[in-house]
C-alpha cells in the first residue's frame, strides 16, 4: 500500500488545494498563473479577468515550479488538528470534482504533478492521513451503505440489485471493443472520445457516511451535473467484498481477469496520461464469479485514481469514474433495508449538505 497521499492526482490535489488556503497571496497568484499557463498550453480555451490597481507594490508572484515549491515547503507540515474542517471538505470536494478522464489534467492538477512540487506538496502533508478528518480514507467497506439517487423523483425509485448488471458488462463491454478495432481513429492523438469510464456500468453501488453524517456520494461525485438534490436510500450487502486499498490491489485485479479495452479506450486515456500502449480492465463478469462486491477506500482513490496503473511490462489500467469509498455490487447480494429514505438538500452543488426537512 501507499503511504504517500500525493503519489496519485487527487491525492496532489487535495494537499494543493489545503496549501492554497495557507499560502502567502503572491503564492496564490503565482499558482494561479503557473495554472492558467499550464491549461493554455494543453489545449484549454480560458477566458480571464485581470484586475489592476494602484498603490504600494505588491511582492512578485512566483513564476517558476521551484518557486512555488519553496513557497509551499515554507508553509511548514500541514497539521490535522490545525487545518479547518470546512477548509477540508472544500478541498476534498474540488479534488473529485476536478477529475478529468477524458482530456488533459486541469493546470492545477498538471502543476501539482510537477516533480518539484509534487515532492513539496508530499513533504507539508506527511501529518494529514493520521487527522481525525482522515480516519474514514482507510476503511474498508462499512455495514452501513447508502445508494444515492440525484434530484429524485419523490421518494424516488425502487432499489434494483441488477444481478445480472457485470455479466452484460462483459457482454458490451467485449461488444464495443470489437466495433471500436474497426471504426476509431488509427491515431492516439486524434480528437476522439468514446468510452473512458471502469466501474462496471449498470451494477448497483453505495458508499458509506462521512464524519460529519452525509454519505460519501452526495458531495463527492466525478462529473456531476450540479445537483442540489439527493435521496440516500439504505442498504446491505451480503457475500465477499474485494477491497482496492491502492493501485496494487486494481492491478491485481486486471491481471488476474484481465478484459482489453485498448481501441475503446486509447483515445481518453492518452489524453489523461500521454500514454500510448494496451490498456486492461477487470472484466467485472468475471470477477463476478469470485467477489460479489468490490469496494474502493478514499485511500485508493485518493492515490490510485487518475493516474497510469502498471499491470505488467505491457498493459496498463486506470480507475476512472469511481468516487471514493464508493462499493459496486456485482451478483445482486445487495438490498434495501427497513429504515426511512433520506432526503438531503444543498443551496448550491458545491454544498454545505443538510437533511431536508
Amino acid at each position: 500500500m501507499s503511504e504517500n497521499l500525493c503519489d496519485g492526482p487527487r491525492g496532489r490535489r487535495l494537499v494543493l488545494e489545503l496549501a492554497r488556503d495557507v499560502l502567502p497571496e503572491e503564492a496564490r497568484r503565482g499558482l494561479g498563473e503557473l495554472a492558467y499557463q499550464a491549461d493554455v498550453d494543453a489545449g484549454s480555451s480560458i477566458t480571464r479577468l485581470v484586475f489592476s490597481g494602484h498603490g504600494a507594490a505588491e511582492p512578485d508572484p512566483p513564476s517558476t515550479t521551484a518557486e512555488l515549491a519553496a513557497a509551499i515547503r515554507a508553509i511548514g507540515v500541514l497539521e490535522p488538528a490545525a487545518v479547518d474542517s470546512t477548509a477540508f471538505d472544500a478541498a476534498m470536494l474540488r479534488a473529485v470534482d476536478s477529475a478529468r478522464y477524458w482530456q488533459a489534467p486541469e493546470g492545477a492538477d498538471i502543476v501539482a504533478a510537477h516533480p518539484v512540487v509534487a515532492a513539496a506538496l508530499a513533504e507539508v502533508a506527511v501529518a494529514l492521513p493520521t487527522g481525525a478528518d482522515a480516519t474514514w480514507w482507510r476503511r474498508d467497506r462499512t455495514a452501513q451503505q447508502w445508494a444515492i439517487e440525484f434530484d429524485p423523483s419523490g421518494d424516488g425509485a425502487p432499489f434494483d440489485p441488477a444481478p445480472t448488471a457485470s455479466a452484460r458488462w462483459s457482454a458490451s463491454t467485449a461488444a464495443e471493443e470489437e466495433r471500436a478495432r474497426a471504426e476509431y481513429p488509427a491515431d492516439v492523438t486524434a480528437p476522439f472520445g468514446g468510452q473512458w469510464w471502469s466501474h462496471p456500468w449498470g451494477a448497483p453501488h453505495s458508499t458509506g457516511v462521512l464524519p460529519a453524517g452525509v454519505p460519501a456520494g452526495i458531495p463527492y461525485v466525478e462529473d456531476g451535473f450540479g445537483w442540489t438534490r439527493a435521496l440516500a436510500i439504505p442498504v446491505a450487502g451480503a457475500g465477499r467484498t474485494y477491497e482496492v486499498r491502492g493501485a496494487d490491489d486494481w492491478a491485481h485485479l486486471c491481471r488476474t481477469y484481465p478484459r482489453e479495452v485498448t481501441a475503446a479506450r486509447r483515445h481518453d486515456w492518452y489524453s489523461v496520461t500521454g500514454r500510448d500502449g494496451r490498456w486492461l480492465l477487470p472484466d467485472w463478469g468475471r470477477v463476478a464469479g469470485e467477489w460479489d462486491a468490490v469496494h474502493l477506500s478514499a485511500w485508493g482513490y485518493l492515490t490510485a485514481a487518475t493516474r497510469e496503473i502498471v499491470v505488467d511490462a505491457e498493459y496498463s489500467s486506470m480507475i476512472a469514474g469511481w468516487g471514493p469509498d464508493e462499493t459496486y455490487w456485482l451478483t445482486g447480494l445487495v438490498r434495501e433495508i427497513e429504515g426511512p429514505r433520506v432526503h438531503w438538500r444543498a443551496d448550491r452543488p458545491e454544498g454545505p449538505w443538510r437533511r431536508a426537512e
